[in-house]
């Protein structure tokens, strides 16, 4: 008689509010497919959920990627943190298993390798993140942790100030300070790049982060705004010949991380980075 092995079976749902429209399920299986695996993807939506809803309601999942406004929010129903999302204070991934929910925080390492990827001989030098929410203090992590000197600005200068504090405690020679965002002018006279890391130029939110007056050829610019694809930011940044990074480059890798951390496998990058450009294209041309 031969025994059979059989082939794990990966439930996965993302969790968070008004997430009707979000690629992540169609990202996911179909990289999955492709790799053979037995892997499904729902949604969660907290809007669609009783008050009070927990993660362990959620009967036979094996994964949770969380998004805004639960990353916070779900910690203290988790068993544990990885070392990034307890620096964090954050988490974009869980992982299920044998009863126990641990969390991760993707959204710093999506971002970095996004960043070589989009703008590779790029130097980070001294970067300037714009933003200093929840993935503002991921690519703030990122970025100092990969050696950049990083000067956070944000509207509210006690959030950014806060950040700094925290980073500078997660990694201690990192080189971070924080700057008002009337100085903003002058931090990018000083950069090598800027990231934004705030919801502006997002559809539903347009707009521009700060005056592209002060972009020159020198700078390279990142958008973490993936819809659309092509932001008022990043098209002034192209007409001041700065090189730029888009944010379907950081969904797609933090979605490729957190699909390894699930299966236990390694996706295909390039792979899916096609294919999440296509889906935001499809997704654009309905809207």
């Amino acid at each position: 008689m031969t025994d059979t092995i059989a082939t794990p079976r990966h439930r996965v749902a993302l969790v968070g509010a008004g997430i009707t429209g979000s690629l992540s399920p169609a990202l996911h299986e179909r990289e999955a497919a492709a790799l053979g695996l037995d892997y499904t993807y729902a949604l969660l939506d907290l809007d669609e959920l009783p008050d009070g809803w927990t993660l362990r309601e959620a009967a036979g999942l094996t994964g949770f990627n969380i998004t805004h406004p639960a990353k916070q929010v779900v910690l203290d129903q988790l068993d544990d943190l990885s070392p990034d999302a307890r620096a964090l204070g954050a988490v974009n991934a869980v992982t299920a298993h044998a009863g126990r929910l641990i969390g991760h925080n993707t959204d710093h390492s999506g971002f970095i390798t996004a960043w070589r990827a989009s703008l590779p001989g790029a130097v980070l030098g001294r970067a300037v993140v714009v933003g200093a929410g929840g993935v503002g203090s991921a690519v703030a992590y990122a970025l100092a942790r990969a050696g950049a000197h990083v000067q956070v600005v944000d509207a509210e200068t006690d959030r950014a100030a806060a950040l700094v504090t925290r980073l500078r405690a997660a990694v201690p020679d990192a080189q971070i300070d924080a700057a008002d965002p009337d100085r903003l002018p002058a931090a990018l006279a000083r950069a090598d790049g800027v990231v934004n890391a705030t919801p502006i130029g997002m559809t539903g939110h347009p707009g521009l982060p700060f005056d592209p007056a002060a972009l020159t050829t020198e700078h390279w610019v990142a958008d973490v705004v993936y819809r659309p694809r092509e932001t008022a930011l990043l098209r002034a940044a192209r007409a001041a010949g700065c090189r730029v990074a888009d944010g379907v480059a950081m969904l797609v890798a933090q979605a490729a991380e957190s699909l390894a951390l699930f299966a236990g496998t390694t996706p295909d990058l390039d792979r899916m980075r096609r294919h999440g450009a296509a889906l935001l294209t499809a997704a654009e041309n309905t809207e």
